[in-house]
């Protein structure tokens, strides 16, 4: 699996523990909901700048 999959369902994992926290804390569900659409956005985005590949060096210069 790739390093951009094992962190997204680490993220995963963190996100559901947290609705559950919220949960029992009695947090509205509907703000529950709004905080694990953001927190995916933010994996997503933490994922990818993450596992990006970089481009390979370019040509030595004068040759």
């Amino acid at each position: 699996m790739s390093s951009f999959g094992t962190y997204l369902i680490g993220f995963f994992i963190l996100i559901v523990g947290l609705a559950i926290a919220a949960y029992l804390l009695n947090v509205p569900t509907m703000w529950i909901g709004v905080g694990v659409i953001i927190l995916l956005g933010i994996g997503v985005l933490m994922a990818t700048t993450r596992g990006k590949m970089k481009d390979p060096p370019g040509p030595p210069p004068g040759a």
